[in-house]
């Protein structure tokens, strides 16, 4: 976990789950094929410091990895290894801000818990959330991971999901199987009407993910989920912010988060 302070006494907050490791060689030419950015952690992080705030950055889904929870990733779990995270760092209130299911879990962690100051999600609708959607996706990928290591015999096609090579271990993708089934039948308007602490929601204006067969053709639609509840979340207090012609890749870049994550939290 890297903990990166202000010398004031007492800077604001900000829970960052993601690894503020910068990722270099082949592995970071794809990841920059993608649309996604090899130092993305770090650019935040760093961002952010510079402009007042305590960071508590950590890779949570890097420990997922490492350490899965094929039985017991539900949406309580998600919610209180975020909180041993804050009480860890010895941080009492803070903002989270999260991106794709990582600000799923952020939701989660605000409907449990009066500490969060502020909170800030990106790529994951707050109405309208995918949970079908990325139930089906999430099967499938655990069904993959159960069949083993596939022999490539294409080349990856950045954007096409069908030509990635499927690495990830069983206990893996069960976990996130556990987390998608637990938030089947999820109350959002309920959930949401426990919130009054500023709330902001971003996507990509093109954020809605199209798989091919591999993965039984499964769309996940975020940006028009966002555009179709926007008006009401806004009447429900909610900051609503759509990136022009970014996707879900696109949109999680620095250069696109940090206009729109700092001015709002200085608010």
């Amino acid at each position: 976990m890297t903990d990166s302070d202000m010398t004031t006494a007492s800077p604001p907050a900000v829970l960052l789950p993601i690894s503020t490791d910068v990722v270099g060689g082949e592995a970071a030419e794809q990841m920059l094929a993608w649309g996604a950015d090899p130092s993305l952690g770090h650019t935040l992080a760093t961002g952010l410091t510079d402009a007042g705030f305590r960071v508590v950055a950590f890779d949570y889904e890097g420990h997922l990895n490492q350490h899965p929870k094929p039985g017991t990733l539900d949406a309580a779990t998600v919610a209180a290894d975020l909180l041993a995270i804050a009480d860890a760092a010895g941080v009492d209130r803070f903002a989270y801000y999260g991106y794709s299911w990582l600000a799923l879990a952020g939701l989660q962690l605000a409907i449990r818990t009066d500490r969060l100051t502020a909170l800030a999600m990106g790529g994951f609708p707050p109405l309208g959330g995918p949970y079908g959607p990325m139930l089906a996706v999430t099967n499938t990928a655990h069904r993959m991971a159960l069949a083993g290591p596939e022999k490539k015999t294409t080349e990856v096609v950045p954007g096409d999901w069908d030509s990635v090579e499927f690495t990830q271990t069983p206990d893996q993708t069960q976990q996130y199987v556990t987390l998608y089934e637990s938030l089947q039948g999820f109350d959002e308007r309920a959930a949401l009407e426990r919130l009054d602490i500023p709330r902001l929601a971003f996507a990509g204006a093109n954020d809605n993910i199209t798989y091919g067969p591999k993965w039984d053709d499964a769309y996940v639609p975020i940006a028009d989920a966002l555009k179709e509840h926007r008006d009401e979340l806004v009447d429900r207090g909610w900051t609503v912010e759509l990136i022009p012609d970014a996707d879900h890749m696109t949109a999680m870049q620095a250069k696109n988060v940090l206009p729109i994550l700092i001015p709002w939290l200085k608010v």
